[in-house]
């Protein structure tokens, strides 16, 4: 039968002891509370307290916390608690409540930002790995699943494949042609207006077929594939993933990657040469229009010192490129979407984190190129 709780308070000079009677539980957390208050003051000037509990009906949670309450008050001034007279039934929760709150963190030291700075980088570099691993993860699943093809042509989702050629290249052509072109006029006009200076005109061609054929053409045409087409292959994949529809593929016996990502990325390598080429001629036709209009060179004039300027060589540094930054872009992409969890604000993160990575990449793969051609004489 619960009886009314009781707080007993004797001093003995400024040792304090207190013993609690009868049922110390929420039902009656009034009582409990003006216990407590009453004896506050006594509790405050004490230099050591005794809290004998032999005398408890019933306790529970909250009358355990009052009482470790009025302990806490001596033991943060340094004085001495002894509890005594703990039945077994409460030992445990009196242990569980004794440790609450006691293991907070130390307020954060002032760091050197520099230290912080340089801490931050490299953690990101570490957890680079994960991306790396998932990276080759991808590359490997799309090998295995080209070699299925081989093996089967049958299999190939031809229909998949010629409907993605046609979104990432032939709805890309007008976009990558204004762009090029543009870019071309561009450099030749400054070409022209600093080189003017020196009386070397005639090498503004040579800069402009040089670095189109050989770097920007291929370098611009891919960062706007992977802005334009790589985006929209994370933020699709990412919604199917959020809508469990790739999941439904497995369960039906179909491989998502053969399913969904090989034809995208077939689609990617195959597209990108042919707008690196049609790219290139746009920047070249800009150069020789801002050079007819702006240099005062006639058309054949720029086409035979561009003939003399440029070898075969040089196109085909641009073209080989082309395919290896569409595999980036393409694995990226698709990794990146199947990387989205449930939320809207996940797919926008992948998304953007999709198209950064993969234009990160693919400037990282030109300048590897660069040194590779560089040191077999291209």
């Amino acid at each position: 039968m619960a009886t009314a709780p009781q707080l007993t308070a004797a001093s003995r000079g400024d040792a304090l002891e207190l013993r609690p009677d009868g049922s110390w539980i929420a039902a009656n957390v009034i009582a409990l509370e003006t216990l407590a208050d009453a004896v506050a003051p006594q509790v405050e000037r004490a230099k050591s307290l005794k809290m004998d509990m032999s005398g408890l009906s019933e306790l529970d949670t909250l009358g355990a916390w009052l009482l470790e309450k009025l302990s806490r008050r001596v033991a943060s001034a340094n004085h001495p608690v002894e509890v005594v007279g703990v039945s077994e039934n409460y030992a445990g929760l009196i242990e569980e409540v004794r440790h609450v709150n006691r293991h907070n963190s130390p307020p954060p030291k002032a760091r050197n930002p520099v230290i912080t700075k340089v801490e931050e980088i490299g953690r990101s570099a570490w957890g680079s790995r994960e991306d790396v691993a998932v990276f080759l993860q991808m590359l490997g699943s799309l090998c295995v699943a080209l070699l299925g093809i081989i093996r089967k042509p049958r299999s190939l989702r031809l229909t998949s494949l010629v409907y993605q050629l046609y979104r990432v290249g032939w709805q890309a052509i007008p976009i990558i042609l204004l762009i090029t072109f543009l870019i071309g006029a561009i450099i030749a006009q400054q070409g022209f207006f600093h080189f003017r200076k020196f009386g070397a005109d005639s090498y503004v061609v040579d800069m402009v077929g040089i670095l189109v054929l050989r770097e920007l053409g291929v370098l611009i045409v891919a960062i706007m594939v992977a802005g334009r087409s790589g985006s929209a292959y994370t933020a699709e994949l990412g919604s199917m993933k959020m809508r469990e529809e790739i999941d439904a593929l497995s369960t039906m016996g179909l491989d998502p990657v053969v399913v969904l990502i090989l034809p995208r990325v077939l689609a990617l390598v195959s597209a990108l040469p042919i707008l690196t080429f049609i790219g290139s001629m746009a920047a070249l036709y800009g150069g020789g229009l801002v050079a007819w209009f702006y240099g005062g060179m006639g058309p054949s004039i720029f086409i035979a010192r561009l003939h003399d300027a440029v070898s075969v060589t040089h196109f085909e540094v641009g073209m080989i490129k082309a395919p290896f930054m569409a595999l980036v872009i393409g694995i990226v992409a698709c990794s990146e979407g199947l990387r989205v969890k449930g939320s809207a604000e996940s797919l926008g993160k992948q998304t953007t984190t999709s198209v950064v990575k993969s234009i990160f990449l693919v400037i990282v793969l030109d300048g590897l190129f660069a040194v590779f051609f560089a040191s077999i004489g291209m």
